[in-house]
């Protein structure tokens, strides 16, 4: 028996299968267009909040923690439960909730479109039986709920779906920075590395919420996003 107040890791086998899915899926390369989206970061460097390596890292974990990615991995996991579950009237409604619930006309830009194109390449590489989403062209399912309803009708386990998911978020934001402060590819990677455990913490918070916890209070990121739609050079979509 472990010592009282050891941590005791949890593993989660995942085929071969299903680990080639996530990786496709969430890899830079999958044509959902994270490339043009900053989520707000092109304004914060314009205004000088973030100029440096430690100030992003800082605005990323403060996403992950308090904004942005706090509500999609709250979203991811309770998508991927309704439609593991088979729930449709419940699924729904969370997609109806991911698409209305973001704080600025940018921020559902980015959500809506990254999604849209998330359901069509993999509606048409991985077939499998969808929960229903409306069209296949709509563009009304938002990221994390295209994410996690492909990985729940494919199998793929909640907890490394969701860490995925939430890796791929940081990382694309950690990308813009690396090419807006500018900082180097090693800065870049030393960054990802340092927000390991905080993607693992906001996992395992998401892994407890319901969708009565949505929220957030990373308000300088939301008036980022708002600023970003009238900024006047501009290299990011978002």
């Amino acid at each position: 028996m472990p010592a009282p107040g050891t941590r005791i890791r949890t593993i989660t086998i995942m085929d071969d299968a299903a680990l080639y899915r996530l990786m496709a899926w969430l890899s830079p390369s999958y044509p959902v267009g994270a490339f043009s989206h900053s989520h707000g970061l092109e304004w914060a460097v314009e205004a000088d909040e973030v100029s440096d390596a430690a100030a992003l890292e800082s605005w990323v974990e403060d996403v992950l923690r308090h904004g942005g990615g706090r509500q999609d991995a709250i979203l991811f996991t309770q998508a991927h439960r309704a439609a593991a579950a088979g729930l449709s009237a419940e699924l729904e409604e969370i997609a109806e909730l991911a698409a209305a619930l973001n704080p600025s006309k940018e921020r559902r830009i980015e959500t809506l479109s990254q999604g849209r194109a998330f359901l069509i390449a993999t509606r048409a590489a991985w077939p499998a039986e969808f929960e229903p989403l409306g069209e296949p062209g709509s563009d009304e399912t938002a990221y994390p709920v295209a994410v996690a309803v492909a990985a729940a009708a494919h199998g793929l386990p909640l907890r490394p779906a969701l860490l995925a998911y939430l890796h791929a978020f940081a990382a694309n934001i950690v990308s813009a920075g690396v090419r807006l402060v500018p900082l180097g590819q090693t800065d870049g990677q030393r960054l990802i590395a340092g927000l390991e455990p905080v993607v693992a913490e906001a996992a395992s918070a998401a892994e407890l919420a319901t969708l009565d916890d949505l929220g957030g209070c990373a308000l300088l990121a939301d008036i980022a996003s708002m600023r970003h739609e009238t900024q006047y050079t501009r290299l990011f979509r978002t």
